[in-house]
């Protein structure tokens, strides 16, 4: 193959790929002084006309372009200019779609940042890469590259509109080629093992920058993704122990991956460079984030901590956070029942509703789910979060920044400022973000934020203790929706089993034990699941995970929200004014229709989605 050059543009034609090397490596000729004499010398304009075109460009107001006045009086045309641009200014620009790259330059740049980036990586000489991008003046871009590929980096300009099919073309697999030599998590691993003898190897010398070492973290990123992990756990150890790397699934921890010990510092190294943290520290905690896309991965952001252990070790803790588009809200597990509340709740014009549970159970998916029915162009919604899990658009999210004191609050205050309709605040941590809360919902805003509570009457009281005015809390307040998550069972490997008397009536004991007599008898409630989750002659089932390979064995396969919506009425109103304890509170709210959490799993349960021993543990109540 052979590139495409136009000699007069520093484009040379049918050069090979050494040829062109030979050409980046020689020194550049003589060169105009001004873009103006570069037209001249190629013959697209005269003398003359630049002399009248400069004397109307020094009139202008603004100052205007040559280059582009020449252009827009068609005098010459975008690609006269372009071309003259590059020869002016050094650049070699080639045609990729008639040239061939080495497979080992295309080794050096992953497909998906090739794709992404519309960059093709043409040859690697010594320890340089030349690669063809659309702008060879994007410093960002190029920074990338090297940080990437650990090479550096030799830029060259493509002809408009040619870098896309000639990406595709190159990444393209052909018949009989080679596997791909990144391999995968567990042949990284035994790369290294197979190069780490205790003997040998010093592990104060084991460079974080090691090819194999780079992918590996790569590839389990990757496969964190993949298999819908939320966090990704790296727990060091002294020889001979090997750096255990457990996932966290559906909730559950699971061992993953083992990594010789004599790593076990350039592979924290290598996350700290990834996280641009200070590898030199180990006595004291620190916190960033990684931007995976920049290391050729999916679009996937990390958030990473780092803990010092004994002996001089730290480990490392990775949180994938939610990348993914809001979710509907009728597809996030709320019962006909909730979902029909949370709508009430959601047409108020102004008013408090909070959103609780344990960390890690979904509050903020849930949040943005209603944000997204909300967020239509009549209506100006600002967020404040920390950190920045979901994005809309449409929404104005901010992101919190104790550190400069940015905080929930100090957001609160300047939101109310910047005219409103719906706010939106990560969490309420103190007194002054809930009494800020409280006052933007009783002056016309609609407020939704987050509480680190157990139960839907604990949160109330809970923010009767830290010190809000239960007179204005109480004329606040719209509601408050307590949520676990509850792995779903596997639709493909689930089986059912029928469900004898002597189990329904253990089963409706746990619905009624929750309800402390309030609402319908055992033979009330028996009838209504009978005629709701019942088969053709009345008989309930409930359902038992088994495993299979769509579920990697485990029998579940993603998660469930399970909720408690309590909504504010006069009667609850009233115990709030009087700072009612949690259990009047929750025997108004049963009176009302409330049901708590472990009556909506055990629904869920005689639905097929989950099983008891899952609603029990998440309930723990």
């Amino acid at each position: 193959m052979t590139a495409l050059f136009d000699p007069p543009t520093a484009m040379l034609r049918a050069a090979p790929l050494d040829t062109l090397w030979q050409q980046l490596q020689a020194p550049g000729a003589p060169r105009a002084s001004r873009l103006g004499e570069a037209l001249v010398l190629r013959g697209l304009i005269s003398p003359l006309l630049l002399e009248r075109v400069l004397v109307a460009q020094a009139q202008s107001k603004p100052r205007r372009l040559l280059g582009r006045m020449l252009v827009d009086s068609g005098v010459i045309t975008e690609q006269q200019l372009d071309s003259t641009l590059a020869e002016w200014l050094g650049l070699h620009v080639v045609d990729p779609r008639a040239l061939q790259p080495e497979p080992h330059a295309l080794q050096a740049v992953p497909q998906a940042v090739a794709e992404r980036e519309g960059v093709l990586p043409l040859m690697v000489r010594d320890d340089t890469l030349v690669v063809a991008v659309p702008d060879p003046w994007d410093k960002a871009l190029l920074d990338q590259l090297r940080f990437i590929c650990e090479l550096k980096v030799m830029a060259v300009g493509a002809v408009p509109g040619t870098l896309a099919p000639a990406v595709a073309n190159a990444y393209r697999p052909r018949h009989g080629a080679p596997a791909s030599t990144a391999g995968s998590l567990a042949k990284l691993a035994a790369d290294l093992a197979a190069t780490a003898d205790s003997a040998t190897l010093d592990p104060a010398v084991v460079s974080e920058s090691d090819n194999t070492l780079v992918r590996l973290v790569n590839r389990l990123i990757a496969d964190a993704v993949q298999l819908r992990a939320s966090d990704i756990h790296i727990e060091t150890a002294d020889p001979p122990r090997p750096v255990t790397v457990r996932l966290r699934v559906d909730g559950e921890l699971l061992r993953h991956l083992e990594v010789p010990a004599q790593y076990r510092f350039a592979l924290v190294a290598r996350l700290k460079i990834m996280a641009d943290l200070d590898i030199s520290e180990h006595r004291k905690p620190q916190d960033g984030k990684i931007d995976f896309a920049r290391f050729g991965g999916p679009r996937q952001e990390l958030r990473m901590v780092t803990v010092p252990t004994s002996r001089g070790l730290e480990d490392v803790v990775l949180r994938l956070l939610a990348g993914h588009d809001a979710m509907p809200l009728d597809g996030i597990g709320l019962s006909k029942v909730n979902l029909a509340g949370m709508r009430q709740v959601m047409a108020k014009a102004y008013g408090l509703v909070l959103i609780c549970g344990p960390t890690g159970c979904g509050k903020t998916t849930t949040l943005h789910s209603v944000l997204r029915e909300l967020n239509t162009d009549k209506r100006k919604i600002w967020t404040a979060e920390d950190p920045i899990e979901i994005s809309q658009p449409g929404l104005r999210q901010v992101q919190m920044n104790p550190r400069i004191g940015w905080t929930f609050a100090a957001a609160m205050r300047t939101f109310l400022r910047a005219d409103p309709d719906i706010i939106m605040i990560g969490e309420m941590r103190d007194e002054e973000t809930a009494r800020i809360a409280v006052e933007a919902s009783l002056t016309g805003h609609l407020v939704m934020s987050t509480l680190h509570t157990n139960s839907a009457p604990e949160s109330i009281t809970r923010l009767l203790e830290i010190g809000l005015d239960p007179f204005m809390f109480s004329d606040s307040l719209l509601g408050v929706l307590a949520q676990r998550l509850v792995r779903r069972l596997c639709t493909d490997c689930r089986v059912p089993e029928l469900l004898d008397e002597r189990a329904l009536e253990s089963l409706a004991r746990q619905h009624l034990l929750s309800s402390n007599g309030i609402g319908p008898d055992a033979v009330e409630l028996l009838a209504r699941w009978r005629r709701e989750h019942g088969d053709a002659q009345g008989r309930l089932h409930h359902w038992r995970h088994r495993g299979c390979p769509q579920c990697d064995g485990s029998g579940y396969h993603g998660r469930l929200g399970i909720h408690e919506l309590m909504l504010a009425d006069e009667a609850l109103r009233e115990r709030i004014r009087h700072r009612a304890s949690a259990a009047e509170l929750q025997a108004a709210g049963l009176s009302a229709g409330m049901v708590t959490l472990r009556q909506d799993g055990i629904e869920k349960v005689l639905a097929g989605l989950t099983d008891l021993s899952e609603v029990i543990a998440a309930v723990n109540q």
